[in-house]
């Protein structure tokens, strides 16, 4: 299937010069959605992932549904305020400013395979701040998926050393 074509651009959002992807058309297509979950799920099936981690917010709606497939644990990382017991949070940088990430301190344990699972990899910045978050806890990162990459903006880079896959690319 062609992923892509399920994927609706928005020129100038949301400001002007941004491409905006926007994967609610692919997620309303039950065969597309379902195209990319068994395709990421098949994908990580042999690391015997314990723990699908899906940063705030469309990487919940996919990692979700990929834990789902592997029978393993979902976790999400939000936003600082949105959970409710003790977490750990983690400052990044970002090109005008600083953002902050946080998880629940009991999500990930000492030793568990985690998979990293969001829609968009772009400068690498959020899931370079997801990846710290797991290792600060004792969590190994095995995988790190993505729906989509824009490639030049070459996040890639920032993730040497983890393996990194997605499935639909852009220059942009």
């Amino acid at each position: 299937m062609d992923l892509k074509s399920k994927i609706r651009v928005i020129e100038d959002f949301p400001k002007k010069g941004i491409s905006f992807k926007d994967i609610t058309t692919l997620l309303k297509d039950g065969a597309a959605f379902r195209e990319i979950v068994d395709t990421i799920a098949e994908d990580l099936r042999e690391k015997n992932i314990d723990i699908v981690v899906g940063p705030e917010a469309r990487g919940f709606m996919i990692a979700a549904a990929v834990a789902y497939a592997l029978g393993a644990a979902f976790v999400p990382v939000r936003k600082p305020g949105k959970l409710p017991a003790e977490t750990r949070t983690y400052e990044y940088d970002l090109e005008y400013g600083v953002d902050q990430l946080e998880v629940h301190v009991d999500a990930i344990y000492e030793g568990a395979k985690v998979a990293v699972v969001d829609d968009l990899l772009a400068t690498g910045g959020t899931v370079s701040a997801v990846i710290k978050l797991i290792e600060s806890l004792g969590g190994t990162v095995s995988q790190c998926e993505f729906l989509i990459e824009l490639e030049e903006l070459k996040g890639r880079e920032k993730l040497q050393g983890y393996d990194i896959e997605s499935f639909v690319k852009y220059p942009c």
